[in-house]
């Protein structure tokens, strides 16, 4: 459905993107993650037709997202928001609607379907200038959906929304999902990759560190289980302990941690409280583009 090979694209001799390759399978959510100014929407942008890549190529169905007749067949919702506050949520989508041919009663079913999805239809009459954030993301979203393309295109879909908005934008995805769309996903919060997508691609500085399941870079970048155990006394011996111990707290890095656990039970060591941190996409993340601060 999308291919990606070998992008490159430059800004006043920086490479924002650095020999990016991917291909995403019908039906797929893929995410690309990374911190910021690792790339993202730069590739975003070479993939809706936007820039031009200056080496490598995008196909979407097998088609030049350049090309109008290949680029009626994404839906693009962009991080800077792409809605009029003077126009109504009706109004928005059905501007969106005729830019990509639709007319008539087929106009007015998909204005009145993406308004339903949104949970915009009894706010349908209103200017979006009076929307809150969350509810400009989500006519964002319907305003990309409104022509009903079979590929969708999100760059960091719930900047700035409440918890609200944005569970209601998950649950829009997944939705989307079932009905098979193709949906390309960026994002630096990594809880939100790691609920929707089927794959993951982590960039940084414009080149793709990792590429692969959620369970499978968790896997093979996520580093140890963490056992943060809190004593119920100190044993006699300290040396026969695994781990960091600090006054009553026991720190336990290990890639088993349910057997270290019933070891130390099993020697007569008691807790208070125990607590098993396991990697997951954040980790990942860390390990991968380091914990230097970007801003």
């Amino acid at each position: 459905m999308i291919s990606a090979a070998n992008l490159q694209k430059n800004y006043n001799g920086l490479k924002a993107v650095d020999d990016i390759s991917f291909d995403v399978a019908a039906g797929e959510i893929f995410g690309l993650l990374g911190p910021n100014g690792a790339g993202k929407t730069t590739t975003i942008n070479m993939m809706v037709g936007a820039l031009r890549p200056e080496g490598g190529r995008v196909e979407i169905n097998g088609g030049d997202p350049s090309h109008g007749k290949v680029r009626i067949d994404i839906g693009y919702a962009p991080q800077s928001l792409a809605v009029y506050d003077r126009l109504t949520g009706e109004e928005n989508l059905a501007f969106f609607g005729r830019l990509y041919g639709l007319a008539g009663s087929r106009l007015k079913e998909r204005v009145s379907w993406a308004l339903e999805f949104s949970g915009l239809k009894d706010r349908r009459k209103d200017t979006a200038g009076t929307f809150s954030g969350g509810m400009k993301r989500r006519l964002n979203l319907a305003a990309a959906l409104v022509h009903d393309p079979p590929v969708l295109i999100l760059d960091e879909p719930t900047v700035g929304v409440d918890p609200q908005s944005r569970n209601m934008i998950f649950e829009s995805i997944e939705q989307l999902r079932q009905q098979g769309k193709t949906i390309v996903y960026t994002t630096h919060y990594m809880e939100e990759a790691q609920r929707l997508c089927d794959r993951v691609a982590i960039i940084d500085q414009g080149k793709i560190l990792a590429m692969d399941t959620v369970a499978a870079l968790t896997e093979k970048h996520g580093g140890a289980s963490i056992i943060d155990a809190v004593l119920t006394e100190m044993p006699a011996n300290l040396s026969g302990l695994p781990g960091h111990i600090k006054g009553n707290r026991l720190r336990i890095e290990t890639a088993y941690p349910m057997k270290i656990l019933a070891e130390l039970s099993n020697a007569g060591i008691n807790f208070v409280e125990i607590k098993v941190e396991r990697p997951n996409l954040e980790m990942v993340f860390l390990n991968l583009t380091g914990r230097t601060l970007r801003d």
